[in-house]
């Protein structure tokens, strides 16, 4: 497992995504850990080579006795950074998280690209309630304030439904009290209130109406109004809104880490996805048989349908197979249907994903069509059975 060490701390990372593609950073809450942030990844892994680790005192990190500071902690993220290989990278903090971005913004702020302070502040709130939390947790552990934590890190909807909160409860109470208490010393001892508008960096603060920790009042709003151009993004739920609510969270990053270059055709972007879906194979075939009759409009699918829909980060390529097949079924759409079950079945589908999409469709548009369909896919696994 990839480790780096600082000041004698050995600090855990994971280095995932796509190589060569813009680098980005994940820093996770107080009381978490880099798992926190799994279904970010999995959306954005196409996109970005993506770091996120475990902050100093969390998770595989160590946890060294003693107080620490949000200089140490960006100091932290740097050195991780540099044994990423990532030179200039976006960062993207959440509560403890944002409290290191607006640290690397204003102390090295020629390492970011774009920096998102996600249910954060310059400033945590009175020392008098860090010092009690660190006095509980030295003396009773992690549990004596799991209760409260979670209240805050989570709306009651969401305890109710047991929606990612017991993992991340687990998180919590495998936390190393020392660890803990470290960094409730960092967040407890930092103000950039007279700072912050020195950052220059663009940045997307998003905030949660029902945040207890860091409301929108007094702490994302002081980010968004001081930060010259700051967008801002305000969304219901408690604290930890990469969880409450994953996918506006992952789309609000998308939007703003992928800017859409108005002057870039998609015919480009499109020719790569539909080489990734259906083979260099195919494609080949369909731009060799390309007349001056129907070339307009093999570019005009490329670059609208592979180009500019498939390209959207909003759902998986995996999702969107299926939601073709499902769609092609359903409208009858066969030679459609027949070639996205053989494209898929050579890449990342499987014969269970084929069948629970016809038994689907059959129930929603009718057990003909889910019938010709399992004809059809049938006849084409036998294809890819005989040519392997």
């Amino acid at each position: 497992m990839p480790f780096v060490t600082v000041d004698h701390t050995r600090l855990f990372y994971r280095l995932e995504g796509k190589a060569g593609a813009p680098p980005l950073i994940l820093s996770h809450s107080i009381g978490a850990d880099h798992a926190m942030w799994g279904q970010q990844v999995e959306a954005l892994a196409p996109y970005f080579q993506i770091v996120r680790y475990d902050v100093r005192g969390h998770g595989a990190s160590d946890a060294p006795k003693g107080e620490y500071s949000v200089e140490q902690l960006g100091r932290d993220a740097l050195a991780i950074a540099d044994a990423a290989g990532f030179q200039k990278f976006a960062f993207c903090g959440l509560s403890m998280g944002g409290a290191v971005g607006q640290w690397i913004a204003l102390h090295s702020p020629e390492r970011l690209t774009h920096l998102v302070l996600a249910n954060t502040s310059p400033q945590f709130g009175p020392r008098t309630n860090w010092d009690t939390r660190i006095r509980a947790v030295q003396e009773g552990g992690m549990a004596s304030i799991a209760d409260m934590v979670m209240q805050r890190f989570f709306s009651p909807a969401t305890l109710m439904r047991d929606f990612h909160a017991t993992d991340v409860r687990a998180v919590f109470l495998g936390t190393d009290p020392a660890g803990y208490a470290g960094c409730c010393a960092a967040l407890r001892d930092m103000d950039y209130t007279a700072e912050v508008s020195k950052i220059k960096i663009p940045t997307l603060v998003i905030s949660s109406d029902s945040d207890v920790s860091t409301p929108w009042t007094g702490h994302g709003e002081i980010l968004a109004h001081e930060i010259a151009n700051a967008r801002a993004i305000r969304m219901s739920g408690a604290h930890l809104s990469n969880l409450e609510h994953p996918h506006s969270f992952t789309q609000a990053l998308a939007e703003f880490l992928m800017p859409q270059d108005d002057a870039a055709d998609p015919l480009v972007a499109g020719f790569v996805v539909r080489r990734a879906m259906h083979g260099d194979a195919h494609v080949d075939r369909s731009i060799a048989a390309a007349t001056d009759f129907n070339r307009d409009f093999q570019a005009l699918i490329t670059r609208y349908a592979w180009g500019t829909i498939w390209t959207r980060p909003g759902l998986s390529r995996r999702t969107r197979r299926l939601l073709v097949l499902a769609i092609t079924a359903s409208m009858g759409r066969w030679e459609e249907f027949s070639l996205h079950v053989r494209t898929g079945l050579a890449n990342e589908l499987e014969p269970c994903d084929i069948k629970e999409v016809l038994l689907q469709t059959a129930v929603y548009a009718g057990v003909p069509a889910g019938n010709t369909g399992f004809k059809l896919a049938k006849e084409e696994m036998e294809k890819l059975a005989k040519s392997q």
